[in-house]
């Protein structure tokens, strides 16, 4: 099964697929060959089969603990109740780390988040440096609106673990995550104190100095850090320069990471010092009217009203989750399209469709362009897919999804606007930098909201929405694998 195992890594799944199912007629009993079956089939989006393959794995072998997670998983991830799997799972290592997980987003999805919250917090008080426990239980407190109280799990394991550097690490960061940057510098105070000096707590200091807006601060710091280790601190380094107005410092940084295979990050920021400067490469990046797509959809997408309740179902959150862009509203949890609802599989299909007539149309290949570098051969496949539901008074601040090829907007309901309204209440804006940064650049499109209509765009492309006053904006939202280079 290792042909299985890598097939997974490099994309490769449609082969191996067929490889696995010309041994299982001569392999029924046999269990892991089901369980790859069952993880090349959720890789390729192919849910409820994958949950008949681990069926089949766990009756089986009912004792291992893999095969129970993978069938756990793949059921919470098609949205069925997999509260009873997960605790299956649990029943064979009460301990395994990446099944309590499991379990909590299982009973967060099902309405019983007290539950999930509880049962985080025993294990934390039995293992205080489980540090994805403490982020996850930070993270459905603050769905929740516990406010302050969002990381009290860290609190309380540092009064037993007070010089242990991982849980002062991962609580700043946890605060910065959730913009709290005041509250993190008077937090590192104490990290000092109980660790000494510790280079990752002067990192954390300057992006918590300069994006509270305390440039002297972050500048005196910089001037005695290393030179940047990776791409998230260069890319640290250049919010810092250009949010105060210093966009040609930021070239030298720039030109050394964007090309690194690593350095997807920074080419948003490249857009944007390009373009205070005058750079052409600035027209190059972002220019083409082919880069983004505007397509009406309504009437090949299930009755449009039907599904607006679907999606509202979802939204079982009272506040944005960490590094979101919601401002007034939610976004659904897990990956929307790999629910088995028919109705979003009927909507998974036409947009994956109106995504390869976008892709046949984009400009001539060009190695250096992040768009446009890699092969667009095979199917397009989703790199993640949700839900965000804004109410009156609601927005997305401007923001990137570095980890996407292309992204999307596609419109499910919108506020009805007055025929004289001539205002661009709730309309997307491509092109528009974020607005912690302070930088004033008109937006390259305005896209009006109505309902039925996908809008693509490349995902290194600052989008966000200007709110407006009231009613309901409910959209769906997806990216696209970033394919191999060529």
């Amino acid at each position: 099964m290792g042909r299985a195992s890598a097939a997974l890594a490099n994309g490769s799944e449609v082969a191996s697929l067929s490889e696995v199912e010309t041994l299982l007629p001569s392999n029924r009993r046999d269990a892991r060959l089901w369980q790859w079956h069952g993880l090349l089939l959720r890789s390729l989006d192919r849910r409820e089969e994958a949950i008949s393959s681990f069926q089949t794995a766990a009756r089986l072998l009912p004792s291992d603990l893999s095969i129970a997670h993978g069938h756990a998983r793949v059921v919470l991830e098609a949205g069925l109740d997999a509260v009873g799997l997960f605790e299956r799972a649990r029943s064979l290592n009460p301990v395994e780390g990446d099944v309590l997980l499991g379990l909590a987003a299982a009973r967060f999805a099902s309405g019983d988040a007290t539950t999930a919250m509880r049962e985080l917090q025993d294990m934390l008080d039995l293992e205080p440096r489980w540090i994805s426990g403490h982020q996850t239980l930070a993270q459905l407190r603050s769905l929740l609106r516990e406010g302050p109280a969002f990381t009290a799990s860290f609190d309380r394991a540092l009064q037993a673990r007070p010089q242990e550097p991982a849980l002062w690490q991962a609580y700043l960061a946890t605060l910065i995550r959730a913009n709290h940057h005041e509250r993190a510098l008077k937090l590192l105070a104490d990290a000092r104190q109980a660790l000494g000096a510790q280079p990752f707590l002067d990192q954390l200091e300057v992006i918590a100095r300069s994006e509270a807006g305390d440039s002297a601060g972050a500048d005196r710091l910089y001037a005695r850090l290393p030179a940047d280790a990776d791409a998230s601190a260069a890319m640290h380094r250049v919010r810092h320069l250009l949010r105060f107005g210093r966009a040609d410092a930021t070239l030298p940084i720039l030109d050394r990471w964007i090309h690194a295979g690593e350095g997807a990050e920074l080419w948003p920021y490249a857009s944007i010092a390009w373009r205070l400067i005058g750079d052409s490469r600035a027209a190059w990046l972002e220019g083409d009217s082919r880069l983004v797509s505007i397509i009406d959809l309504a009437e090949r997408l299930p009755p449009l009203d039907c599904l607006a309740e679907m999606l509202r179902e979802l939204h079982r959150a009272q506040a944005p989750h960490f590094d979101q862009s919601v401002r007034g509203g939610t976004q659904t949890d897990g990956a929307l399209f790999a629910r088995i609802e028919p109705e979003l599989i009927a909507v998974r299909q036409v947009v994956l469709d109106a995504v390869a007539g976008h892709i046949a149309q984009l400009p001539a290949p060009d190695p250096r362009h992040p768009t446009l570098a890699p092969r667009r051969d095979g199917a397009p496949r989703l790199a993640g897919s949700w839900s965000v539901r804004l109410r009156g008074g609601g927005s997305h601040a401007a923001h990137v999804h570095t980890h996407g090829w292309i992204s999307s907007a596609l419109y499910i309901a919108s506020p009805t606007r007055a025929p004289d309204d001539q205002t661009r209440a709730g309309h997307l804006m491509l092109g528009i930098p974020q607005a912690e940064l302070g930088i004033d650049l008109p937006a390259y499109h305005t896209v009006e909201p109505k309902p039925g209509r996908l809008v693509l765009f490349p995902s290194t492309l600052w989008h966000g929405t200007i709110p407006f006053a009231a009613g309901e904006r409910l959209t769906i939202a997806f990216d696209v694998a970033r394919p191999a280079i060529v």
